[in-house]
């Protein structure tokens, strides 16, 4: 952790770069401060924060609320709905300042990105990461006086911003973006989780019924091969060297079980004649017969992070488990879940300064990165899961959950926490 105009910390530590400055996305949840709420939120379910903890948790809550007042930015991962969810964790509340700030700066097409996405385009995006998606999951999540408005401006964008397809609905990125990422974090089947739940709420049949268009046309996509689900990471296949099916949260069916949750959520419990549930339940199968999290090939589980590796995977399956508390398939996952959190331990590096984790690219040499810090591809995001697991594993089936903008409707609601 830094300190310049209030806490920061390098997105990586690397031998190269000793000195870091602070970057633009310094405030984040993908790689900056916002990040470290949830993880001060698991140590809270454990014990008092201690001095230094209260005031990196102050600092942030400082540092969010003013930077919000003027920021412009509006993603989950990017941006004020970011701001939002970590200040809630931090310090309820304080999360209608960027809600208030989401809703001021929302038009008829949603929000205007300032992510270089495209060169030259501040379109409005679709997506979790970047986009309407992950604004809306955050407002309904949230709650409070401006979700109604934020959630409803963001699926009215999102109706408009489809395309249909012989399926059924799709969404890219950007409303140009040729080629497609269906799974949850930049796809599809995100768009179709966020419209799920938003409609649930809001009582907006429109919105349930365009997100099982969305599931249509995500099952026309992938595969039900061997009592599994799996869909494309790229379509068409990506001229980057990457595994054209992957099993992860971003790209995988690991994150794109919750599509088939938030449907369930919102009382729909078919698709194309197929029960939800059991779509769901093939995506899990999906995981637990990968193979992961081997690392069989050069390229095929390279990561442990949260986006895209072994922890994100892990939380889910842990979601799913206390779900499906009581049945055969519950154990199941929870052995599963086990197995992540032994390979995070085993690949933990130790010193005096700690713990962390040094992913691979097998694209570069040498292939072995430098220990990333952040929510979604280091430490942090590690950190959070390993304390959820040990306290399942010490509760059992009825441990706390503490719920976050993209996940929440996946646990049972008794189960639901927002810290402190």
């Amino acid at each position: 952790m830094r300190e310049d105009d209030g806490p920061w910390l390098p997105e990586v530590v690397s031998e190269q770069e000793p000195d870091p400055a602070p970057d633009k996305d310094r405030d984040t949840l993908y790689a900056g401060i916002a990040g470290l709420a949830p993880v001060l939120a698991e140590i809270t379910r454990y014990r008092e924060l201690d001095e230094r903890e209260r005031t990196l948790a102050a600092g942030i809550v400082n540092r969010l609320s003013a930077q919000a007042q003027e920021r412009t930015e509006p993603s989950l991962y990017d941006g004020l709905a970011g701001d939002a969810m970590a200040l809630k964790l931090l310090s309820p509340g304080t999360e209608s300042i960027p809600l208030r700030r989401l809703a001021e700066l929302a038009d008829v097409d949603g929000w205007k990105t300032t992510v270089e996405f495209e060169p030259g385009s501040d379109a409005p995006l679709n997506d979790i990461i970047m986009g309407a998606a992950g604004v809306i999951m955050t407002a309904v999540w949230a709650g409070g006086e401006y979700a109604e408005a934020i959630a409803t401006t963001g699926g009215e964008a999102l109706l408009r911003a489809a395309d249909r397809t012989e399926a059924g609905l799709d969404w890219g990125i950007a409303p140009d973006t040729r080629w497609r990422a269906p799974n949850y974090s930049h796809g599809t089947a995100g768009v179709a989780s966020a419209l799920a739940v938003a409609g649930r709420a809001l009582g907006r049949d429109d919105f349930v019924a365009a997100a099982v268009e969305g599931a249509r046309h995500v099952l026309s996509v992938g595969s039900l091969e061997d009592g599994g689900f799996v869909v494309p990471h790229t379509i068409p296949p990506s001229t980057r060297e990457v595994e054209p099916v992957t099993y992860t949260w971003c790209h995988g069916p690991a994150g794109t079980s919750h599509l088939f949750a938030a449907l369930v959520h919102a009382g729909v419990t078919e698709v194309a004649g197929l029960s939800v549930d059991e779509l769901r339940h093939r995506c899990l199968t999906s995981i637990l017969t990968s193979g992961l999290p081997e690392r069989l090939r050069p390229g095929f589980w390279d990561n442990d992070g949260r986006c895209c590796g072994t922890a994100g995977v892990g939380d889910v399956l842990l979601d799913a488990a206390q779900d499906f508390a009581g049945t055969a398939e519950a154990e199941n996952l929870v052995r599963a879940a086990r197995v992540m959190g032994d390979a995070l331990v085993e690949r933990a590096i130790r010193d005096e300064a700690g713990a962390r984790w040094r992913f691979l690219e097998h694209r570069k040499d040498p292939s072995l990165l430098p220990p990333g810090t952040a929510w979604m591809q280091g430490a942090a995001g590690i950190a959070a899961y390993l304390l959820r697991l040990d306290r399942y594993l010490e509760h059992g089936p009825d441990a706390a959950v503490v719920d976050r903008p993209d996940e929440w409707w996946a646990v049972p609601e008794r189960l639901r926490v927002t810290a402190p």
